[in-house]
């Protein structure tokens, strides 16, 4: 039967040995590190190797609430040179997608080669074929990009051993990033959840009962610990003030009193924070140095931090990550602004001259790994861009991001009228925050230029400016 198929190939160069690229592909965490940034992909089975016949079940958006199903099936597989698969269920009408190896000595060639079909026959292909060719360049300019970020990571500790990882809150918006990459830089990850598990990797604790099983921490190297009420989901009630204090403050001080009563604790205990500790600073510049500031936040942030007293007084290596502003569409901020913006009405918050630290996410969870695989790092580190800019500023990158006027200003009196007291420090008030002693460190980052990395993580590159070799054609082909 003649039918037309449209086909797309792109080629990724990575500077590392075959096997270490393809090792990288076949771990659980690839599927989640491959998913471009904007997208919501929700992994609801998974097959456990590139076998043909195993499927994956994905869930995705398709309108407003209603959720789509992808089905991918393996169909080849080629040990160390080739794997293929097909969607059996999803919104194309036909789908092949093969990914070939190519050894190039100290470097690997990555092929993939696509051949789909949309919906709807030749209205299909006439309305919507365009805007599919560029989705799916997207997508793997997406995957270009990341699989190169996670190899260079990778290969940054290719001689060191790997890390028995153990992470608190890997279901936030952090965490559901950071597992992942662990996994695909060879951890092993295994995750403390306050339900009843549902992943092999899962094990249960109740902090707030001060439930938790030791031989969950034996033999365990690494606990990260990014779990906690979300500080600016909703108004801060005095029962809200509470649940932010205790849900960090109960957590943290179980593990620590845990660990340190273990005769072999972990080697390295790291703890979420936030700038929030320095408070509101105006223009002076801010290192992990600066005092502490006034307010709720600031108090808050460093009662969490006291919070794992025990293991530092335990000589357990302890690190506060004081994070900013972590830039993903999926959440946080960003991605709470991405959708007045994409109307046209976005623009400064308040006057807009307050400072806003920003730093990428793939920045940030690498920046993890940095400080957990250093045994020198110990103590506060701010992560956060080595570039932060002033509100005002970035409004006015991501609208042009995002082809779209930045210059409705949002009033502060409105905020303070919608959010109540959080408004203050998380919006009309910034700090000037700089990662000194990460960078003293030897970390560096990947996505230091706001512009660049907003472009990274909404997919708004030019095609002309792709930096590979890739292509789009159709033609008639015989398939049954």
């Amino acid at each position: 039967m003649m039918v037309i198929v449209m086909h797309y190939e792109h080629e990724t160069t990575v500077h590392a040995p075959r096997q270490t690229v393809w090792d990288w592909h076949t771990r659980e965490g690839a599927f989640d590190r491959l998913t471009p940034p904007w997208e919501p992909m929700e992994t609801v089975s998974a097959p456990p190797d590139l076998s043909p016949g195993g499927r994956r079940v994905i869930r995705f958006p398709l309108i407003g609430p209603i959720k789509g199903r992808w089905i991918a099936e393996h169909t080849d597989l080629v040990e160390g040179e080739l794997f293929a698969d097909r969607m059996v269920r999803g919104p194309f009408k036909r789908w092949w997608h093969t990914h070939r190896f190519v050894d190039k000595g100290e470097m690997t060639i990555v092929e993939d080669e696509v051949s789909y079909d949309v919906p709807m026959g030749f209205l299909g292909r006439l309305f919507g074929g365009r805007m599919v060719r560029k989705r799916i360049w997207q997508m793997f300019t997406a995957r270009e990009k990341g699989l190169i970020n996670d190899i260079t990571r990778q290969m940054e500790f290719a001689d060191a051993p790997r890390k028995r990882v153990l992470v608190v809150g890997g279901s936030g918006l952090i965490g559901s990033n950071l597992i992942p990459f662990l996994d695909c830089m060879g951890h092993e990850v295994t995750q403390l959840v306050r339900r009843k598990p549902s992943h092999p990797r899962h094990r249960f604790w109740d902090p707030s009962n001060g439930v938790l099983d030791i031989e969950h921490l034996e033999g365990i190297d690494a606990v990260i610990h990014l779990g906690g009420v979300g500080i600016g989901d909703k108004r801060w009630t005095k029962k809200r003030k509470d649940a932010i204090i205790g849900s960090r403050r109960d957590s943290v001080t179980l593990l620590a009193e845990k660990m340190a009563s273990m005769d072999s604790p972990p080697e390295v205990f790291i703890v979420a924070s936030a700038i929030g500790y320095y408070g509101n600073r105006g223009d002076e510049e801010i290192d992990e140095s600066s005092k502490r500031g006034e307010g709720f936040l600031s108090e808050t942030t460093e009662m969490w931090e006291a919070s794992a007293d025990a293991a530092r007084d335990a000589s357990i290596r302890t690190i506060h990550l004081r994070t900013g502003i972590v830039m993903s569409p999926l959440g946080g901020a960003l991605g709470r602004m991405l959708l007045p913006f994409k109307l046209g009405g976005g623009g400064p918050i308040g006057n807009g001259k307050q400072w806003f630290s920003w730093i990428s996410m793939n920045d940030h969870i690498a920046a993890i790994q940095h400080l957990m695989m250093t045994p020198e790092c110990e103590g506060p580190f701010n992560l956060t861009s080595p570039n932060p800019v002033r509100q005002k500023q970035f409004a006015r990158v991501l609208g042009r991001v995002l082809r779209r006027p930045a210059f409705a200003p949002l009033p502060g009196f409105v905020l303070r009228i919608v959010f109540g007291e959080l408004a203050r420090p998380l919006l009309l008030e910034g700090q000037k925050v700089l990662p000194k002693r990460l960078l003293q460190s030897g970390f560096e980052f990947r996505n230091p230029d706001l512009e660049e990395s907003l472009r990274d993580v909404l997919g708004a590159w030019k095609m002309n400016n792709n930096p590979s070799q890739s292509s789009s054609t159709a033609q008639p082909s015989t398939q049954v």
